[in-house]
Formats: structure tokens, sequence, C-alpha cells
């Protein structure tokens, strides 16, 4: 199993697992795709991973069939950027179906996939070792010793204005309040929040430059928040927009791993990878050659070479 939100997710609305899916397809194809097929969402899906698992084939082997079945449109391997603010990270998926898709389906499904948040991680399933009846009457027994009480309603929290109040008196010893203090001076203190202030810069202005001797600290400090209390400002406009959505998954090409919009990687390969391989020259014999023939044309590919 891959990290929590990486690895394999599947499709939604796929055909019912029959004996005869993957039939159309090469025999090695055939096999990974049937492999990949049962395993569960959140299993790695890497080549080094997959090539572990199938003894069959090595990482060259494995990394050839992807791209077949990519091109084939059962699987698209996508980026996403998970988190929000600045702890924002990008974690990689690879898109299953077992029905195959044409490149507007997935190109379609993909853009959506982005614009719908994060999705969660999948659970692990349980042991294979676990009987299926045994499963259920624990869990159904461990339910009811797991769950927790229902809190009651919790009482009315104080405010971030009051908070700060009573907590002046552990900063300034001078200015210790009680709470019928804190609840008179509360309405004052909390236009100071209002106006976009922090309750640190509202500690700061209520403590600097104290007296040496405080005879009355609500006296004093009901004068400081009614002379000190810092002029509204205005919102700071927001950017203008590109018009353009954000786009929160990107797919990358199934081969060499270069990111991408969906549309711009049809059949999930780049432009490079997936341009036809080099054809055979017209008049070479693909076969069939004995030793000494391929010795003799390999020699004058030789001569060629040196005399350019």
């Amino acid at each position: 199993m891959a990290n929590p939100g990486y690895g394999k997710r599947s499709m939604p609305d796929q055909l019912p697992a029959r004996a005869e899916d993957f039939a159309i397809l090469p025999a090695r194809e055939r096999c990974i795709a049937g492999f990949i097929d049962h395993l569960p969402d959140g299993a790695a899906m890497d080549v080094k991973s997959l090539a572990k698992q199938l003894p069959l084939y090595g990482q060259q082997a494995v990394g050839s069939a992807l791209k077949a079945l990519s091109v084939a449109g059962y699987l698209r391997r996508v980026r996403c950027l998970v988190g929000e603010g600045d702890q924002v990270r990008w974690v990689f998926r690879t898109f299953w179906s077992r029905t195959a898709r044409d490149n507007e389906w997935w190109a379609s499904h993909l853009v959506t996939e982005g614009r719908g948040g994060t999705p969660s991680a999948v659970a692990p399933p349980p042991p294979p070792w676990v009987p299926a009846e045994e499963e259920t009457p624990s869990a159904a027994v461990a339910v009811p010793q797991q769950r927790a009480p229902k809190p009651g309603p919790a009482a009315d929290s104080p405010s971030p204005a009051y908070l700060a109040l009573a907590q002046l008196g552990r900063t300034e010893p001078r200015l210790a309040l009680s709470a019928a203090d804190c609840a008179v001076l509360e309405g004052r203190a909390a236009e100071w929040l209002a106006r976009g202030v922090g309750t640190d810069y509202l500690t700061q202005a209520l403590t600097a430059g104290l007296p040496a001797q405080v005879d009355s600290p609500v006296g004093l400090l009901r004068r400081r928040l009614e002379d000190k209390i810092p002029p509204h400002l205005p919102r700071p406009a927001a950017p203008p927009s590109s018009g353009e959505p954000v786009h929160r998954t990107m797919a990358e090409c199934t081969k060499c791993g270069v990111p991408g919009r969906p549309e711009a990687l049809p059949d999930g390969l780049c432009r490079s990878c997936g341009l036809p391989g080099p054809s055979v020259p017209a008049g070479l014999p693909t076969g069939g050659l004995a030793e000494s023939d391929v010795r003799a044309r390999a020699g004058h590919v030789r001569e060629l070479l040196r005399s350019r």
C-alpha cells in the first residue's frame, strides 16, 4: 500500500468484473491489467512496486505495459495539490478504470476531480487472514464499547476581548481586573478587535507607559480604550482575477512523468512520448537473415558512418 492519499484510485461507473475483461489486450498487458484491477484503492502503482510483485516482468516491461494501458484508455496518472494556504504538497495518484475510456471522458473527469477538492485517503482493507464471518460480530460488539458519550451543551465561551482583558493581570500585575471589570470593559475592547487589530496589539497598547502606581486599573483602562482606539482601515482590495479557473489536479505523462493539463496529454502521453517509433526502411528485410548477412550489413553501415 502507498502512503495515505497516494496510489490507485478507482473510477466510478465501471462495469462489473468479468472473466473476459482485457481480452483484447496482448498477453503481457492483459496480465498486468488484471493484476492492477484486483489491487485495492490506495495500493502503490509505481513501476518499481509493480515489478516487485510481478515476477514475470521487469521494470522496463511494466513501464511499457502501463504506457499501452494508458493509450488503451484504462488509466491516467495525475498529481494533485493537497492542502490550503502555505501547507500544500503534491501527491501522485493513478486513476484506474476497468472500462476503457476515451480522451474526452478522461479530460472532463480530471477537471471535475480537480475542482471537487481533495479526496480523502482510502482506508486499507482488513487483513486477508481474518475470516469474513468472524469480522462482522467482533466489529458489532466493539462499536458500543468504543462509542464515547455525547457531550452536553457547551457553555458560552468568553470572547477574545474578554480573555485579553482577563490576562492583563498576568502580563502586568498593576492592571489586574476582576470579572466584573472585564465585563464592563469588554465592549470597548471588542471595538478594537473589530477594527482589525489583534489581541497582542491590544495588550501592548494598554500596558505601555504605565505610571509607577495605578490606583484604579478599570478607570485607567477605560480611558486608554477610549483615547487610543485605532482608526478604521479599509480592507485591501482583492487581486484582479484572470478569469481562468484554478486546477488542483494536473495530469502527467504515463511514460516520462511530464505534467500538463488533461487535454494536452492525449492517451495520457506527452507529445514526444506519443510519437510513433522508428519504422523499418523500405527494402530492408525484417527477419530470416543468416549470420553472415547480418555481419555484412553491419559492416556496410559502419562504412557509411565513417564516410560521413
